[in-house]
């Protein structure tokens, strides 16, 4: 059984990523863990008068959650009936991320999902900046970020970008082969350049990266470098009407290090589509 933790501020992004976790996972016996946190009280550093009033405050935020998370399980139970799905609430008095790895350590996550707005005007809102920080922080167990806009129907084609200067290593890739077979999803390896001669470790890494995938659906391409990485690999998702891209998070990166471009995070804030964040096993 999957183990699915899914974000939620009770906002309309949230929901949306809430009900595109249970749209990729329809048919499969999945448990949800429904997780709101909210930040620690400063009792500890203030004085008794205010103690008492941060105290209350925690209470009501707590029992504000309680109702919160509860109506999602309501709604839930009337209108989804999906035998193989079971949820479960959990509220956490704590940071974010702090939480999240909580949860991974006590209940064995296989994939975090959360949503975001995505890029508004110039001013780039993320969740807040949860989503930022979660991507950067988490970096144990892969991530499903999911624009609030994005409505999904299925999984047909998923680019994943690569400039095979990496070692693929065993099971990190495993998330996006799942999800993959799964829909009988096509892989699109995309290789973003400005020259596309492999040297003998970009050759192996090729090779490697294949049998890793053996058995899913794939297909090679090649493209050069625009502006940015980011646009290089938006424009192709869009011009294939991709449904998802997959991204391995790796530790600056050889693409990162040649653009001075955080492409992970500039994708997360812009993509139209979900954004799957492998981790770097």
């Amino acid at each position: 059984m999957k183990k699915i933790l899914v974000l939620t501020d009770f906002s309309d992004p949230a929901w949306n990523a809430l009900f595109t976790a249970l749209k990729l996972h329809e048919g499969r016996r999945c448990h949800f863990y429904l997780l709101h946190t909210y930040e620690p009280s400063l009792a500890g550093v203030l004085g008794q008068k205010a103690k008492k009033m941060v105290g209350v405050l925690y209470d009501s935020l707590s029992e504000y959650t309680e109702q919160e998370l509860h109506k999602i399980q309501d709604y839930l139970g009337e209108h989804h009936h999906e035998p193989g799905h079971s949820f479960e609430p959990a509220s956490k008095a704590e940071d974010i991320v702090d939480g999240i790895q909580r949860m991974i350590r006590e209940h064995d996550i296989d994939l975090i999902v959360m949503g975001t707005k995505g890029a508004t005007g110039a001013k780039e809102v993320f969740m807040g900046s949860n989503a930022v920080r979660v991507i950067r922080k988490v970096r144990n167990c892969p991530i499903l970020v999911v624009p609030a806009e994005h409505d999904f129907k299925v999984l047909h084609t998923v680019v994943f970008p690569t400039d095979y200067t990496h070692h693929y290593d065993p099971y990190e890739l495993d998330p996006l082969i799942d999800l993959a077979k799964a829909w009988e999803a096509k892989i699109v390896i995309y290789q973003v350049a400005q020259e596309f001669d492999l040297s003998p470790e970009q050759l192996a890494n090729k090779a490697l990266l294949e049998k890793r995938l053996q058995g899913a659906v794939l297909d090679f391409k090649k493209g050069l470098m625009q502006s940015t990485i980011e646009a290089a690999i938006m424009d192709f998702t869009e011009a294939r009407d991709a449904d998802m891209i997959a991204l391995i998070h790796y530790q600056h990166t050889f693409m990162e290090r040649l653009t001075h471009e955080p492409v992970i995070k500039n994708i997360g804030f812009h993509t139209r589509v979900p954004l799957l964040v492998l981790p770097d096993l």
